[in-house]
């Protein structure tokens, strides 16, 4: 974010009511928050990539693939 940017997100919040102020907060609370879900499940998807492999590629279920 450039510093005009910045600048202007500070000038509408200092004019926002502080209950406002507070949920704003909470928003940006809750955004930080669901990034770093969203990066540990995908943390978690890759980690679990070599055990599902083993299960998943398998001759039993190749006729699955073809599907």
């Amino acid at each position: 974010m450039n510093n005009q940017n910045e600048q202007a997100l500070l000038e509408k919040l200092k004019a926002l009511p502080p209950e406002r102020v507070a949920e704003v907060e909470d928003f940006v609370d809750f955004l930080r928050t669901r990034g770093d879900a969203q990066q540990l499940t995908r943390a978690a998807a890759k980690a679990a990539e070599p055990t599902f492999k083993k299960i998943w590629d398998n001759a039993d279920d190749a006729a699955y693939d073809r599907l």
